[in-house]
């Protein structure tokens, strides 16, 4: 790969350190993002400020530095983009179609219906009246979601029709193109899954445990931990249907993130997307199985071989990532005032990597989106429940104060 350039679309905090990683490894790296003071720009060779939502000028960019593959980090609002890009300009990448169909959560719910693979009962609405008729098709309790978001931006569980009506309309806003989706909800055990697609066939890389606070948080992913708490049977399909819906959403050659939920019924689909997930997703990978998911990326997106000693794992370290919120998370609501050194909580039993993204003048709120996640401590250990009780003490040493 040394000397091909690649095009990052998206720079923030999640890209940063795999355009850094790209460097390593000797790639020119081209980043676009339309914040000015996204983190990832500092660090590319090449830095333009573009929102990646026009397509057209990301294509325009990507043209004229030459670039042999694109790829994004964590940006679901990104992967039609980037496929957009490799088909204008004849690279390799997932195709338009795929891209929509792991970024539209109708357009997923749909194909997956088709393919027979197991998923809640879902309808999609685009104004009240529409709600209310997929409200009686799916039933209550229900999720709200925006058809095309991320980051639990717009989810909303709904108990009645009265929170449907008062919710529907901040769903919507976050939408693209102006759907929803309902969904049954499920009491269960959430697992996200890495499947890694070569030619056509899906590998189930990693199954952890996603574990979510109370409250209207209850779509954060506040806890990872790796291996699962299920086994047997259990375990022998939720890595089926992982495998299953990656390859029925058409994914031929990629990095999928499959969330999926045991319950009662068996193990249904969440969604799937189809990038490198944030939330310290190759953290855990890169800890716990020695697998790099973005050399892997990089190498899909420039039609560069992916072999088995780069895809497959090569241990297996039990691990748990406590992510730092306020309430009922470890950090003080307010306005911060201070934050201290990582010291303490690097030098705790078995912790392995710690950060915070907090500055002074900030705000800290109680955990509703994935935003309000301020930082994390990943902890090792001789088992999964070890490392999630070394990694929740280790939080509680954070060095944070508020007014």
């Amino acid at each position: 790969m040394r000397g091909k350039t690649i095009l990052f679309v998206g720079a923030g905090r999640h890209q940063r350190r795999a355009i850094d990683r790209a460097q390593e490894l000797g790639l020119r790296v081209v980043a676009v993002d339309g914040n000015p003071a996204a983190v990832g720009l500092q660090a590319a060779k090449v830095a333009e400020v573009v929102d990646f939502q026009d397509v057209d000028r990301v294509i325009e960019v990507a043209r004229r530095h030459g670039v042999d593959g694109v790829v994004t980090v964590s940006a679901d609002r990104a992967v039609p983009v980037v496929a957009a890009v490799a088909e204008a300009l004849g690279l390799p990448g997932i195709g338009t179609k795929v891209a929509h169909l792991m970024t539209h959560k109708i357009a997923m719910r749909r194909r997956l219906a088709e393919e027979g693979v197991a998923q809640p009962r879902f309808a999609a609405a685009r104004a009240l009246r529409d709600a209310m008729a997929a409200a009686d098709t799916v039933g209550f309790p229900a999720v709200l979601k925006p058809a095309d978001s991320g980051g639990q931006r717009g989810v909303f569980r709904l108990a009645s029709s009265d929170d449907l009506q008062a919710h529907l309309h901040a769903a919507l806003a976050e939408s693209d193109s102006g759907e929803v989706v309902l969904e049954r909800f499920h009491d269960g055990l959430e697992l996200n899954g890495i499947v890694i697609a070569r030619d056509g066939e899906a590998h189930v890389l990693t199954l952890s445990d996603r574990l979510r606070p109370p409250g209207v948080g209850f779509g954060v992913g506040w806890i990872h931990v790796y291996p699962t708490t299920i086994y047997g049977d259990t375990l022998e399909e939720a890595e089926r249907v992982a495998a299953h819906a990656t390859k029925a959403l058409g994914l031929r050659d990629g990095i999928a993130f499959p969330q999926l939920l045991v319950t009662d019924e068996g193990v249904l689909v969440i969604e799937v997307a189809a990038r490198i997930p944030g939330g310290q997703m190759a953290d855990l990978v890169r800890h716990s199985v020695g697998v790099d998911l973005v050399e892997i990326a990089l190498r899909q997106a420039l039609g560069e071989p992916v072999d088995d000693e780069l895809a497959l794992p090569r241990f297996q370290q039990p691990l748990a990532i406590r992510f730092l919120t306020a309430s009922p998370g470890p950090l003080p609501t307010g306005t911060v005032t201070h934050v201290g050194s990582l010291d303490r909580v690097l030098a705790a039993p078995g912790v392995v990597q710690a950060e915070t993204y907090l500055q002074p003048g900030e705000t800290i709120n109680p955990v509703r989106l994935d935003g309000d996640r301020r930082g994390y401590v990943i902890a090792v250990a001789d088992t999964n429940l070890l490392a999630l009780e070394r990694a929740e003490a280790a939080a509680t040493l954070i060095d944070v104060l508020t007014e």
